[in-house]
């Protein structure tokens, strides 16, 4: 017990020491990656809950028979069975507030509904549910419709916040007109112009870019037709991978109403069209002072991801390598600088975008292999890593206890200690300067994850979660963002991700869910001292 109370003693003071070292006055250029939009997103981007609802026809435990669909997705024919959803599912208490939601659509029908949900007043295309957290601490709602009417059958289904906004700042929600000193605007009158959860505008706004990717949703999806992408008039943006996702509408509107440059990720099987309407789209309904980054896909590297197989198998088809690894590369390569001669064309040669090659952080020997193939250097303007500190999984059986994670993240026998990562950036800034680009951050910070588990109860979970949860992460990240200033120049750095629950698979969020106590995040807190 002395022994743990002194590695605590001594991990707490070098934290301090580390956040001592930062001056009021310092800053940098930060970004945040968005969320996949699913039922569980702690971060519940937009006012009307349906849009991040389980598809009905996904909604396997609620939605019995054999349900015909419109092409939005809304159940067209119940056939004498019931279609359901899980509208928001295991999301914290407190990422939502409790209250009265309004329910409309339109349509004749019945509409139910379970879990923390129960109706409190019920009118024909109306309901006012009461939604609030049971004792668990925990957020859900189930949603049935129970009837149909197959030749006026229920649909535009909106699941509204309580409350509103006063007319002059839609960065807070208010619970009535009293709140608003001039014009109130209740999220059931104007929810077709206010769109977005004022407390998730009021959390994203201190970021000056927004990384579109997962929201955007083209993670394992093979989209390549420009009118197969989301629509504003479906049922809802969540589902599984390669079906969820927003419009780009969604996403300009966001960066517009933030006043944030929008970063986007181009489909991997995105054809010549759907990249030249993007371009198009962007250019008329962006703010002209916004310049976006621009990124093919994700982590075309990464083995784990439908990017990587793509690429590779049609750098092979193109005859660009005969080995497969090579070709996949050569491929991103030569596809990123199509989409960037694309978008030139569309804006001209002042080119108000930034072009952005991604590579592997941990792999510095690629990056210049990719700079390199067909010059892709002089087409490029930042070459964009992932730095993320973390206990290599050779080292987690070390793990018994919350500082045993601490100390782990400075061994410099781990391959990705703290100070290890910042000597593999270290190499790869000399890459980028070599090929005069700019090194940035898609994503960075802790990577925690024990591979292999299937709960957060799993050894050594519970140990890596609480390190999450820890005062001494504060001064890790103040610490590791100061070095990445140190290293790349005070270059832009991404961090992942929008507040997202501890998982088996990661502590991503920086916060656990979107209205949580500053006090209680401290990798938030350790963010907070660079805006």
């Amino acid at each position: 017990m002395a022994n743990y109370r002194k590695l605590l003693t001594l991990i707490v003071g070098s934290a301090l020491l580390a956040l001592s070292s930062v001056q009021a006055h310092a800053k940098m250029p930060l970004g945040i990656n968005t969320n996949e939009v699913t039922e569980q997103d702690a971060s519940a981007p937009f006012v009307d809950l349906m849009k991040m609802s389980k598809p009905f026809d996904e909604s396997n435990r609620l939605t019995k028979g054999y349900i015909e669909y419109d092409k939005n997705g809304w159940p067209s024919n119940l056939k004498g069975g019931v279609a359901g959803s899980n509208v928001i599912h295991w999301v914290p208490a407190g990422t939502l507030p409790d209250g009265n939601y309004t329910v409309l659509y339109d349509g004749e029908g019945q509409l139910t509904y379970g879990a923390d949900a129960r109706v409190v007043h019920s009118a024909p295309g109306k309901d006012i549910v009461q939604v609030r957290a049971g004792k668990d601490q925990w957020l859900q709602v189930t949603m049935l419709i129970k009837r149909s009417n197959p030749k006026n059958y229920v649909r535009n289904i909106r699941f509204l916040l309580p409350g509103g906004i006063c007319a002059n700042n839609p960065f807070k929600r208010v619970n009535s007109a009293k709140q608003c000193s001039g014009n109130f605007q209740s999220f059931e009158k104007y929810h077709k112009h206010i769109l977005f959860n004022p407390d998730y505008l009021n959390f994203m706004r201190s970021f000056k870019v927004i990384r579109m990717m997962n929201i955007s949703g083209i993670t394992r999806n093979h989209v390549s037709d420009w009118n197969a992408l989301p629509t504003m008039e479906q049922a809802t943006w969540a589902g599984s991978e390669g079906r969820r996702g927003v419009p780009l509408e969604v996403m300009v509107k966001l960066a517009n109403k933030l006043n944030a440059t929008p970063w986007f990720n181009i489909p991997q099987e995105a054809d010549n069209n759907l990249i030249r309407n993007y371009a198009l789209y962007v250019k008329k309904h962006l703010r002209p002072h916004l310049k976006p980054y621009l990124e093919y896909t994700n982590e075309a590297w990464n083995s784990a991801f439908s990017s990587a197989s793509y690429t590779k198998a049609m750098g092979l088809k193109q005859k660009l390598d005969v080995d497969r690894a090579q070709a996949g590369h050569k491929f991103y390569v030569k596809r990123s600088l199509e989409i960037f001669n694309i978008w030139t064309q569309v804006y001209g040669s002042s080119r108000p975008f930034t072009r952005v090659l991604g590579g592997w952080s941990a792999n510095p020997r690629l990056t210049p292999i990719l700079l390199n193939y067909m010059s892709a250097y002089k087409s490029v303007d930042a070459f964009a890593i992932a730095p993320y500190f973390f206990v290599h999984q050779r080292n987690l059986h070390e793990v018994h206890t919350v500082p045993d994670v601490f100390r782990l993240l400075k061994d410099p026998k781990n391959p990705y200690s703290m100070d290890n990562v910042y000597k593999m950036l270290e190499r790869q800034k000399v890459q980028a300067d070599k090929f005069k680009v700019k090194l940035i951050a898609y994503e960075g910070g802790q990577h925690l994850v024990a591979q292999g588990t299937r709960s957060t109860k799993d050894k050594p979970n519970p140990q890596l979660i609480g390190a999450n949860r820890a005062n001494p992460m504060e001064g890790l990240y103040v610490e590791f963002l100061n070095n990445w200033k140190r290293i790349t120049g005070d270059q832009l750095f991404v961090v992942f991700s929008a507040p997202r629950p501890p998982q088996f698979f990661g502590s991503w969020g920086i916060k656990e869910y979107l209205n949580q106590p500053d006090s209680k995040a401290p990798k938030y807190r350790g963010i907070k001292r660079f805006f």
